[in-house]
């Protein structure tokens, strides 16, 4: 929008015959977005709800990464900008590369909480699904995570991957709100060794 007011402006020192074009064009464009008024409200375009500055990072950890380990807890961390536009509705994690294609997640075990690993804050319910043949998690937040917090969401897979390699997943995030556009939010690395009996 600054380039358009700059722009109605170099027309207005004209006349204010010029003037019109540009604004009729400046009303038309912002028409279709409508920030809500109410605090805490998501905001929303032609209908459906987005980001204004999405979740750009995932961090994944694990703190047992040997082959064949269990039980493993895997923490996926995002941080929501204080400028989100919305909060956190829901977010996915889909394996894309590594060795072993069969290790299962137990979907029931799944919690999060606000923090990162090992500061843990307040916990926050979820709902979560586990496809085995997309090799997809889905992680929903019946309460959703407002701009400006960091949550981490711990998963349990049954064990770590039985061959080692390093194992990328692909995180995508939902607004909360009507319509949800998703975001990928970015590739998350998971490196599993192999295990040395001494």
């Amino acid at each position: 929008f600054f380039q358009a007011e700059d722009g109605i402006r170099d027309h207005c020192v004209t006349g204010v015959q010029t003037c019109a074009l540009p604004i009729l064009l400046l009303l038309s464009l912002a028409a279709p977005l409508s920030l809500a008024s109410a605090p805490g409200r998501a905001l929303e375009l032609n209908g459906s709800t987005v980001f204004v500055r999405a979740p750009w990072k995932a961090e994944l950890i694990s703190y047992d990464t040997n082959a064949g380990s269990a039980p493993v807890s895997y923490y996926l961390t995002l941080s929501l900008d204080p400028q989100a536009g919305a909060s956190l509705g829901r977010v996915s994690m889909q394996q894309t590369r590594g060795a072993d294609w069969n290790f299962p997640f137990s979907p029931e075990l799944t919690r999060a909480f606000l923090g990162r690993p090992r500061r843990e804050g307040r916990s926050i319910p979820v709902q979560a699904e586990f496809d085995a043949r997309e090799r997809l998690v889905s992680v929903s937040f019946p309460e959703p995570v407002p701009p400006g917090e960091t949550v981490t969401v711990v998963l349990r897979p049954w064990t770590n991957p039985q061959w080692p390699d390093t194992y990328l997943f692909q995180v995508v995030a939902w607004p909360a709100g009507p319509n949800p556009v998703a975001t990928p939010v970015g590739t998350a690395t998971l490196r599993i060794y192999e295990r040395y009996l001494f």
